[in-house]
């Protein structure tokens, strides 16, 4: 563990203790000319940086990858995964751990810089990343931090001075991701096919003690619990937003239960429960419906890896994965329902309140209704039931529900108002703001629109403009791409 540096780096190389397997040793890949174009001092400020520090001359030499920080290291991790269902060996083909900075909580958070060059698993890409996708990661991932919603997040974006080919030449860029850890359910993949049982339990301890020391040396089968509440919940909130993540591949699980990868993700508008942005998920394997009984099966796929330390008798040991399987989907609605009750202003629970949230998610769908705005309205009280002759019966049956509790109308307005965001990410303002940036130089309005997003519930007349659906000539066809 290094000591505080002038810039506030305080590292902790942790993860290299681990064996050699899961990492290997990389050296910069210097960039010509980096230049900064975002970084985020909230972020900076936990972590104990120090923003004019990161703004010179050193501190953008490191955020571009030209120089690896006191205290730092250098090195690209090791994972598998199941991409769209297809098994395979990745890693980090495009990025670089610098070591783990402990922030002056005493936290831990992997700084990762995305884009810097190529490594032992770029399996033939050149290592790079492009503007455009580091700008789009940056945005997303502050509106999900706004929306309570567990992610990493990006602490800069500097451009490299070089061109990157990919559909033409575009312009090079690097981002510093913050994570809990970019421990993956891919890094338990490729220790249980490519490791022996003595790394295995090595990296089961190592993710053990970093996320969950509250559990005792040992106790894989309550890892694997924790592992699976914490996507459980995950998985609900972005239901109860429209976020739909695009690429659900188990190499972009987190055990730490962050949401990780914002290549092909978006926010839906009209509310399909069928929708998918992603232009390479042509079978709709992660559409909005699928993501939850997605997140069942990477779980198994997890479950598969630590088959043997739950117990040696391999029989006994997939009884015991299946008996906590089981329970998921129930442990996931849970996190759901618990949500659209606050979403709809409900105190308590009754056994009709399942039937009452479909009823509305029903009338939604047949009229083509706005996910976001639909519950901003109920919560402001501005659905015109004239207009939206639909809802009608739903609502009558709804204020029946809010009048058989206790519960004030300024309590029920204070709920709904927290659980219903009044502004997301919406995707046409999203690209206007990549367009403004990456083709004009001008990132004044990703900068206006990333202010709003870390706010969302404020219900604010600032927010007004950034609340209105875009049209159907907008939606229409909309596609997300990977980025790489």
């Amino acid at each position: 563990m290094s000591k505080v540096s002038e810039m506030g780096w305080k590292f902790d190389n942790s993860y290299e203790s681990l064996p050699e397997l899961f990492f290997s040793k990389i050296e910069p890949n210097p960039v010509e000319t980096p230049k900064l174009i975002v970084l985020n001092e909230s972020v900076a400020e936990e972590l104990g940086l120090s923003a004019d520090a990161l703004r010179g001359a050193d501190g953008i030499r490191i955020l571009a990858g030209n120089k690896v920080p006191e205290g730092g290291s250098g090195i690209a991790q090791a994972y598998a995964g199941h991409q769209f269902g297809n098994f395979t060996m990745l890693g980090d083909g495009r990025a670089l751990l610098v070591g783990e900075q402990i922030t002056p909580e005493g936290s831990h958070f992997d700084i990762q810089l995305k884009g810097s060059g190529r490594t032992p698993y770029s399996r033939g890409g050149d290592g790079r990343a492009t503007l455009g996708p580091m700008l789009r990661e940056y945005i997303i991932s502050e509106a999900m931090h706004g929306l309570g919603i567990p992610t990493t997040r990006s602490l800069a974006v500097v451009t490299t001075g070089e061109e990157v080919l990919r559909e033409g030449l575009l312009a090079g860029a690097v981002m510093t991701r913050v994570a809990s850890s970019h421990l993956r359910f891919g890094t338990f993949q490729f220790a249980a096919q490519w490791g022996d049982m003595e790394k295995l339990h090595a990296l089961a301890n190592y993710a053990m003690k970093r996320h969950y020391p509250e559990l005792e040396a040992g106790d894989y089968l309550g890892f694997f619990r924790k592992v699976m509440e914490r996507q459980a919940e995950l998985i609900a909130k972005w239901q109860l937003v429209g976020f739909i993540h695009g690429v659900m591949n188990t190499d972009n699980m987190t055990i730490s239960g962050e949401t990780i990868d914002y290549g092909p993700c978006a926010f839906m508008d009209v509310y399909d429960p069928a929708t998918v942005f992603s232009s390479i998920d042509a079978q709709g394997r992660y559409s909005y419906e699928n993501q939850p009984r997605i997140g069942g099966w990477n779980l198994a796929r997890f479950a598969e890896a630590l088959l043997p330390l739950f117990d040696e008798d391999q029989k006994r040991a997939i009884e015991l994965a299946q008996e906590e399987l089981y329970k998921f989907s129930d442990l996931y609605k849970e996190f759901w329902l618990s949500g659209m009750r606050a979403k709809l202003g409900l105190f308590g629970e009754e056994s009709g309140d399942e039937a009452l949230v479909q009823g509305l998610l029903d009338v939604m769908k047949e009229s083509k209704a706005d996910f976001t705005n639909t519950f901003r309205e109920l919560t402001l009280g501005e659905l015109d039931l004239e207009l939206r002759p639909a809802f009608l019966e739903w609502h009558s049956v709804w204020q029946e529900r809010l009048g058989r509790q206790s519960a004030s109308a300024e309590s029920v307005r204070e709920l709904m108002q927290k659980s219903n965001p009044a502004v997301i990410a919406r995707n046409h303002r999203v690209e206007a703001a990549l367009l403004a940036a990456v083709e004009h130089g001008n990132y004044g309005v990703m900068e206006n629109l990333v202010r709003v997003l870390r706010d969302p519930y404020a219900y604010s007349d600032e927010q007004e403009d950034y609340c209105v659906a875009p049209g159907a000539s907008v939606t229409a066809g909309y596609r997300t791409y990977c980025g790489t």
